[in-house]
């Protein structure tokens, strides 16, 4: 505990976040100048065995330490030997792994905050047959080992929360850093409803395109999926179509926004149906892209015409080629993270951090400012 009274700050970044919270550190150290900490990230491994066994370790006591413990568990590019091949992990070993480092903690520090941007099984948030809740699980199985608050990106159901009424759960929306990426990337964007229109590309994403319709003051369109529920292909029931919803597209930007980007397909076939419908410019917001299955129909989508820009954060694993491409543009969460670990860890509220509005009001009479004086 320092003289101030607040405990002592750790920061642990769990396989393949490495490079995430090397920048949350950089932050982090730069604005404590004052304590004389080299740095706020905490050694953690888990070394693994021939079989593919592993221990989590510590390499410095957690003892009254107020610990934040980072883990992208959707991150593929890690690998690990098991009886001599070479594996990719998956979400089920970063959990696993998550837990042990929570167990080498072993109760000691004063308080244990989970950051996991996308939620392990966030998808699996709900029974509609024989299921497992696999999502509702995990939150109980880390409050019960000691985890006081878990922090999250965009849940794909935030009513997940109800799973662990008595701790703490904060959803947090990446929207201001996501309108700062797009006016940055196309200076002559203009987000006035005459000229731009949010679209959900399902019921689900409805109240994340509301959020963005709101604090911009645009219409809104939406789709909905027409599913074959006779059918069952990879444990879900195909989508058959997309039904548009809305007022006319016709000489309009738009920008559909989602939580995730798996294999794409709705997102390519929603992209068309908007082009069909006269769209001018297609940009896409999600927060996590995940390209499940790589990037060649998004290559294709780009030089159609379909889509001109989408937009993810690093706070998940990108892979190395997305990078290269012309249509793909990361949206930095490094800093947002850092904020909110540094007003956590001084037990301030993150009420402002998690409302943006104020701060898209002023980026966006700035963009219009700006916009105004290139026009004349």
């Amino acid at each position: 505990m320092r003289e101030d009274g607040i405990a002592e700050l750790s920061v642990i970044g769990m396989k393949g976040s490495e490079q995430f919270v090397a920048q949350v550190d950089y932050y982090l150290k730069d604005w404590r100048r004052h304590s004389g900490e080299d740095t706020y990230v905490v050694g953690a491994d888990c070394p693994r065995f021939g079989t593919g066994e592993a221990k989590g370790m510590l390499h410095s006591s957690m003892r009254g330490h107020d610990v934040y413990i980072y883990a992208d568990l959707f991150n593929y590019g890690v690998t690990y030997k098991m009886y001599g091949m070479t594996v990719p992990m998956s979400p089920d070993d970063h959990y696993a792994d998550l837990k042990r480092i929570i167990a080498a903690i072993a109760g000691k520090a004063r308080r244990i905050t989970v950051i996991m941007p996308m939620l392990y099984e966030g998808r699996q948030h709900k029974r509609s047959s024989r299921e497992s809740l696999d999502c509702a699980l995990m939150l109980q199985e880390l409050v019960n080992m000691g985890v006081s608050n878990v922090l999250t990106f965009d849940a794909h159901d935030p009513r997940i929360s109800n799973a662990i009424p008595l701790h703490g759960f904060d959803n947090v929306q990446p929207t201001y850093q996501m309108i700062k990426a797009l006016v940055r990337a196309y200076p002559d964007i203009e987000l006035e409803k005459e000229h731009l229109m949010m679209i959900s590309p399902d019921e689900g994403a409805m109240q994340r395109s509301m959020y963005y319709s709101s604090v911009l003051g645009l219409d809104i369109g939406m789709f909905y999926k027409r599913r074959n529920y006779s059918v069952v292909i990879n444990g879900r029931n195909p989508i058959e179509a997309h039904e548009y919803l809305g007022q006319d597209l016709r000489g309009k930007d738009v920008i559909i926004v989602d939580d995730m980007i798996a294999s794409g397909d709705s997102l390519i076939d929603v992209a068309l149906q908007l082009k069909e419908k006269g769209a001018k410019r297609i940009f896409n917001f999600a927060t996590f892209g995940l390209f499940t299955e790589g990037c060649d129909k998004f290559d294709k989508a780009y030089s159609d015409g379909l889509i001109n820009r989408i937009f993810t954060t690093n706070l998940t694993y990108r892979r190395p080629e997305l990078l290269t491409k012309e249509w793909y543009q990361e949206v930095n969460m490094c800093k947002y993270v850092a904020y909110l670990i540094d007003t956590l860890n001084h037990d301030t509220t993150i009420s402002s951090l998690l409302d943006p509005a104020k701060r898209i009001h002023t980026l966006v009479e700035k963009h219009k400012a700006e916009l105004a004086v290139r026009k004349v």
